[in-house]
């Protein structure tokens, strides 16, 4: 016999990350904005796409990584929905959910702690300052698509 699903909850985490995501690309326009402004009174205009195309090979790097973990918290919410899931099942859930949340916060903190401490350099704090706010956008993508994939095979 087939499982049966609940995706309430999912669609709503899916909504809720959709909103971050358009946050994040609000966030990221406006921040660009700064950068460039701030490099070009400096007399290095040339240094903002610089730093974006050195944004988008880490990012080509980063890629993968983020996708994996991204489509195995996915698979995970999914089986999280199945109706019936019995005491165990849910504990074995909950422990991978809080794996996944540290390794989230753990990438969260290095980045705070690399902008913090990181050069004052504007074409510095650029680069990183935008591989920051593209890997959680990759990884809400990624996610919302992995999610949105499996939901329909699971129906």
């Amino acid at each position: 016999m087939a499982k049966a699903f609940e995706f309430k909850k999912l669609r709503r985490v899916i909504m809720i990350y959709g909103v971050v995501q358009l946050f994040l690309i609000g966030l990221l326009v406006y921040m660009a904005i700064h950068f460039q402004s701030g490099l070009q009174a400096e007399g290095r205009p040339q240094r903002f796409l610089h730093g974006v195309v050195a944004t988008l090979v880490l990012q080509l790097a980063l890629f993968y990584p983020i996708n994996r973990f991204a489509a195995s918290e996915a698979e995970r919410e999914i089986e999280a929905c199945a109706v019936g899931l019995g005491v165990e099942e849910l504990k074995a859930f909950r422990s991978k959910r809080m794996v996944g949340d540290v390794i989230k916060s753990a990438v969260f903190l290095f980045f705070i702690t690399f902008i913090y401490k990181a050069p004052k350099d504007l074409f510095i704090l650029s680069v990183i300052f935008f591989t920051f706010i593209l890997t959680f956008l990759t990884y809400f993508q990624c996610y919302n698509f992995a999610a949105k994939r499996l939901m329909k095979e699971k129906l």
